[in-house]
């Protein structure tokens, strides 16, 4: 059929790969994580319908990722959410660090749950074991997104996303731990 436009992906995930790793002393993401790299053990785990834009410097990757920076790089997490969403075309937007190599299945928790809110609920936050909402482990509309980035994201913190209207879900285990040091990859190892 000519001129039809292909289907949007039901969920984009945007992972932020950015960062300097200065408590790691390397690139957190590129070490190994068994058998594979930590990034790496996160985008497998993602449903493969999913569509993946990544922000950061490009790496090799296990499956297909939309690469983009930040402009100028190393503004923050928020900076790196407002760049990737100008790559973003599905209603759903799914934001997760790329440190964090078993949430998979939590977005999964997350994606599922935010369609059962009302179309007021804007988001739906993974929370930790203390109850701690984590706004890069998370499900949003897209358009929600959008409403509440400012004008400048370059530096503002992430916690900015909780400004949207959100429902909370607890996740647990190592669904929400993330790489920051050389023990954290050991202790998920």
């Amino acid at each position: 059929m000519t001129g039809a436009q292909p289907e949007a992906a039901p969920v984009t995930v945007l992972v932020l790969a950015g960062g300097e790793s200065r408590r790691f002393g390397a690139d957190k993401l590129s070490a190994g994580l068994r058998g594979t790299t930590v990034l790496d053990h996160l985008l497998s785990s993602l449903p493969p319908e999913w569509r993946v834009v990544a922000v950061g410097a490009p790496r090799e990757t296990s499956r297909p990722v939309e690469w983009t920076r930040e402009e100028p790089p190393g503004g923050g997490p928020l900076a790196g959410v407002a760049a990737g969403l100008e790559l973003v075309t599905s209603d759903v937007l799914a934001v997760v660090a790329g440190d964090m190599p078993y949430a998979a299945a939590g977005l999964v928790d997350l994606v599922a749950a935010l369609h059962d809110q009302p179309p007021t609920v804007g988001g739906v936050v993974g929370t930790d074991g203390d109850g701690v909402a984590n706004p890069l482990l998370a499900a949003y509309r897209t358009a929600a997104v959008r409403g509440v980035l400012p004008h400048t994201a370059h530096g503002r913190p992430a916690k900015t996303l909780l400004g949207i209207p959100h429902a909370r879900l607890a996740l647990r285990g190592d669904v929400t731990r993330d790489v920051d040091t050389r023990t954290d990859l050991e202790d998920l190892r």
